[in-house]
């Protein structure tokens, strides 16, 4: 019931038709205007046969020929007038709705993009807002231009003859049913044609993008046979789709020269009974032609606006969802929110973390993963989590991060609950490596000031320095002012981590996360980048979640987590003397880098 209300009243659209309801209204009322004169037009053909041809005078003709420019040329601003207007509101309004889709994406939590797939959540910010932008302006103004036409053309007949009229009105009902019906139809089988089309670009997009393991695997055989089934479904969609369409044209035409049919059996009894001049015949000759396509026009649009109602409902529901981790009010009039900060009020963040009987569980997950977990790092701490896969040693991590919330206990930052100060206050205190590093399109420059955009050159530079990725950026060419491709396209796996490392630390965070951030860089350049970690992280509290456990025999603290739960903590000698947990994992893993070295 819910979804019905929000469909009919569009409160949730409306608002972001509200700036531009003048141009609206206007592009309504100029769409009218032109309507109208195209009604007008065949009482001057009319005229012209009546006056003119059937009385052989040329009297009036300047007259007529001055009104029927000065209607032309205001018909031709109108249509390019309200065209303009469309194309604003179009525009205007897509926009408005993708940068709030992108911007409530911005606020919500891990959770919600580790349940959505990028297809559906790009659907949604795309296709639908375009869509919803189509809707409101394009197919709001076909139904205004055709209904008013309609309207009007009715108006002008009935005024004319009213017996002319009943005839062409007479197969209206007809032409309505069959325009409903076979919309319909098409609107099925048009979708049913972009599905098929959908698995067609996908078979495309995996015959291209996955061709190396298509020859190693010698699976081109099977490919071309999924990508030629495929296309015979698309053909065989199609063709259904286009003769379908093709019967519905003949048929309307079918209809339209029926309405002419009578018009001409009725007007020329009439005419011959000298009832009814050629001129009038002429009029609802051109009206019984012109009036299929206007009811053609105004089924489309309403299907289109009930075909839409998906892609309000989807929007509509992307922005009503909640993240899991948000700021209460009293924090957010404090601290501001993500894009309207204020600054003034932030206290400095000294790094002391203490986890005080904290349960935690994924939102889409059915068990605890971490229980009644309990951990103090003082600030300048260095902190190394290791385990194994699924122990919880990137939870941990991410509930320093507040990138989600406790399900029970609380996460302490400097001895103050992490939910009383702003989500963005504790961000731009850290610094955070991930395994996997995201570098975006643009410069080196404007990726190393994602995190400091008011970092300079210098700043850019001497942290490159400090994790030995200065000769990198030279390499690539053009310095700082460098592409690095969609994606980092350009550079390698351990160059791309060498630059989210030195994009971490420009901001000069307080915190900082390496999750196994040296996984994807080559021995020598671990060694440089260990001594850098030495350097970046004294006076910082930091966490390392590291599987190259040579990496971290320098921390201050080793826990090793198993089943979300600390079954080991101490530093490497401690640990290793004990010759539990942490002595099998770290002597099986010499083992086979010994191993390795040797084949």
């Amino acid at each position: 019931m819910q979804s019905k209300q929000r469909w009919f009243g569009l409160p949730l659209i409306w608002q972001y038709l509200t700036p531009y309801r003048s141009l609206i209204l206007m592009m309504a009322v100029l769409g009218t205007m032109s309507s109208l004169i195209d009604a007008l037009y065949p009482l001057f053909h009319r005229y012209a046969l009546n006056h003119f041809v059937a009385l052989k005078t040329m009297d009036t003709t300047k007259v007529f020929v001055i009104l029927y420019v000065l209607l032309l040329v205001i018909q031709v601003a109108c249509n390019f007038i309200s065209s303009y207007m469309i194309s604003q509101v179009e525009m205007y309004v897509g926009r408005d709705l993708k940068n709030a889709a992108f911007n409530h994406l911005q606020t919500l939590s891990f959770s919600y993009f580790n349940t959505h797939n990028v297809g559906s959540i790009h659907a949604r910010v795309m296709s639908d807002t375009d869509r919803i932008g189509t809707l409101v302006s394009w197919r709001l103004m076909d139904f205004v231009w055709y209904l008013s036409y309609l309207v009007c053309v009715f108006v002008v007949m009935i005024a004319v003859d009213w017996r002319l009229t009943l005839c062409v009105a007479a197969l209206l009902p007809m032409a309505l049913v069959m325009t409903t019906f076979f919309q319909r139809r098409l609107i099925r089988e048009n979708r049913i044609v972009r599905d098929i089309n959908s698995r067609l670009t996908g078979h495309w997009n995996e015959g291209i993008s996955g061709l190396r393991s298509i020859k190693t695997l010698a699976a081109e055989r099977v490919m071309s046979e999924e990508f030629e089934d495929t296309a015979k479904d698309m053909r065989t969609a199609s063709v259904k789709a286009v003769r379908t369409s093709s019967l519905f044209t003949a048929l309307m035409t079918l209809t339209s020269t029926t309405a002419l049919a009578l018009v001409l059996w009725q007007g020329g009894h009439l005419s011959v009974q000298g009832l009814m001049d050629i001129g009038t015949l002429s009029v609802f000759m051109t009206y019984a032609l012109s009036m299929m396509e206007p009811i053609q026009y105004i089924v489309s649009a309403i299907a289109a606006m009930m075909s839409a109602q998906v892609n309000i409902e989807r929007f509509d529901t992307l922005m009503h969802v909640e993240s899991d981790v948000s700021d209460r009010e009293d924090v957010i009039e404090k601290y501001g929110d993500a894009f309207n900060p204020v600054k003034d009020n932030w206290e400095d963040l000294h790094g002391d973390v203490r986890f005080e009987d904290v349960t935690f569980r994924y939102p889409d997950g059915d068990e605890n993963v971490l229980e009644h977990f309990n951990l103090h790092v003082k600030k300048g701490m260095h902190v190394a989590i290791v385990g194994p896969t699924g122990a919880g040693k990137s939870t941990l991590v991410n509930l320093v991060c507040r990138f989600y919330e406790p399900s029970a206990g609380r996460v302490l930052i400097d001895g103050v609950d992490a939910r009383d100060r702003s989500t963005l206050w504790l961000h731009s205190h850290l610094g955070y490596v991930l395994q996997s590093p995201q570098l975006f399109s643009g410069s080196v420059r404007d990726n190393m000031r994602y995190g400091a955009p008011e970092a300079t050159d210098e700043d850019i530079w001497n942290a490159l320095d400090l994790v030995s990725a200065h000769d990198v950026v030279e390499r690539m060419g053009h310095g700082l002012d460098s592409e690095v491709g969609a994606g980092g396209e350009r550079l390698s796996a351990g160059e791309k981590q060498l630059l989210s490392f030195a994009r971490a630390l420009i901001a000069d965070p307080a915190i900082l996360v390496l999750d196994e951030a040296t996984a994807s860089i080559d021995t020598l350049t671990e060694k440089k980048i260990q001594d850098a970690i030495l350097k970046i992280t004294a006076g910082r509290t930091a966490f390392m979640i590291a599987h190259r456990l040579s990496t971290i025999t320098d921390a201050d603290i080793i826990i090793v987590m198993d089943d979300g739960k600390i079954v080991e903590n101490g530093t490497h000698q401690d640990l290793l003397a004990r010759k539990g947990r942490y002595y099998e994992l770290y002597t099986t893993q010499y083992e086979q880098v010994a191993t390795a070295d040797a084949l």
